[in-house]
């Protein structure tokens, strides 16, 4: 099939400042095109100029930029407004077979709902309605534009069991089945022999909530046993000196280590040889890091904010609980194996050939459903 992707947000913005970064290859969006792709169809990513890398790469598969207009109303960051994208889609829809958009709440969405709803389903990750301007632009959407505008598309897709109740308040034809994100898991260095530490890998800004893992890390090796544990903390941001403060106050500056960013490759390994990873978040969606840590064979410790916790519970991937503590962590380090093992055996679940070509499936089964509705 000839795939057309929409996705206009690449990489997440930290107070509606897009970073500028040099390569898009690590997005979870260009990783899924991959998918597309070593399955034998021919695919096309359309993204927001804003998100364009600063230097020139080479793309396994054509990405379409389109600039954003009015931004400071339409902010791209949030909702980026392209009117470009209707001129490209009046003039070549038509030569796509499947199109795969974003989240209901988006003008990429909205314009594929208008022009060739039968081939399009949109792909839901928001479980809940956009903070911005208390709620309302949100809400008007889902209330007015979904049902006069989009009721058309061939169906909506969820990535968590959270998103698919969301969705279904608004949408009726939403599938029971939910499709994650994916990873390249071929890329993830697995070891099943995991060394005494744990990692933590985030932004270190007030939304990731680190200076709480700190703190329950503190009381965990308070006890003498678990004395000689170490807590990694990998990324950059802007409370660095602020958890570096804490960590001096706390007297355990030769437990907890700060290794800033790191390229891809060495991150994986650090990742890998700990015992879990550990999430603590007050906002977050689904966290590319969660199945990029089990397909290093290294289980998760989370709090239930992001929409993925669910299915770490339900597959015994680690603990998602709303407030864990060190008693979890004890937990995780005495039933390690355990965890890891789950981890290992559900890998295979989490490579983008499988979930892509899930997505493909769902979309097919609908076609015939409705051709035999229709016969």
């Amino acid at each position: 099939m000839n795939i057309l992707v929409l996705n206009s947000i690449l990489y997440t913005a930290n107070n509606n400042v897009i970073p500028q970064v040099k390569s898009i290859k690590d997005t979870m969006i260009y990783n899924m095109c991959l998918g597309f792709l070593r399955l034998g169809h021919q695919v096309t990513l359309v993204a927001a100029s804003e998100y364009k890398p600063i230097q020139h790469e080479e793309y396994e598969f054509d990405i379409v930029f389109f600039p954003s207009i009015l931004k400071r109303v339409f902010l791209p960051s949030v909702l980026p407004l392209q009117p470009q994208l209707w001129r490209y889609l009046r003039k070549e829809s038509c030569r796509f077979d499947l199109i795969v958009a974003s989240e209901i709440f988006a003008f990429p969405s909205l314009f594929v709902a208008l022009i060739c709803p039968r081939k399009t389903i949109v792909w839901q990750e928001m479980n809940v309605h956009q903070k911005k301007w208390r709620q309302i632009p949100s809400k008007w959407w889902h209330n007015i534009i979904v049902p006069l505008f989009m009721r058309r598309v061939k169906m909506v897709i969820p990535r968590s069991d959270s998103a698919y109740n969301f969705i279904s308040k608004y949408f009726k034809n939403v599938s029971s089945e939910v499709v994650d994100h994916g990873v390249n898991v071929e890329n993830f260095y697995l070891t099943e022999t995991k060394k005494r530490q744990f990692i933590v890998v985030s932004q270190l800004i007030y939304r990731k909530n680190i200076e709480s893992i700190i703190d329950k890390f503190h009381r965990l090796i308070a006890e003498s046993q678990f004395a000689d544990f170490t807590l990694i903390i990998a990324g950059k941001g802007e409370l660095e000196s602020n958890l570096k403060e804490q960590v001096t106050q706390l007297k355990i500056e030769n437990n907890v280590h700060f290794v800033g960013f790191m390229p891809h490759q060495d991150l994986n390994a650090l990742v890998a040889d700990s015992m879990a990873m550990l999430i603590n978040t007050r906002q977050d969606l689904n966290m590319v890091s969660i199945p990029e840590s089990i397909a290093a064979g290294t289980p998760i410790v989370s709090n239930l904010i992001p929409a993925t916790a669910a299915y770490i519970a339900k597959n015994n991937l680690g603990i998602a609980k709303t407030d864990w503590d060190e008693s979890d962590l004890k937990e995780i380090i005495i039933n390690n194996s355990f965890y890891v093992t789950n981890c290992v055996a559900y890998r295979k679940k989490l490579t983008n050939v499988y979930l892509v070509k899930k997505m493909v499936e769902i979309a097919q089964e609908e076609r015939l459903t409705n051709e035999k509705v229709n016969a």
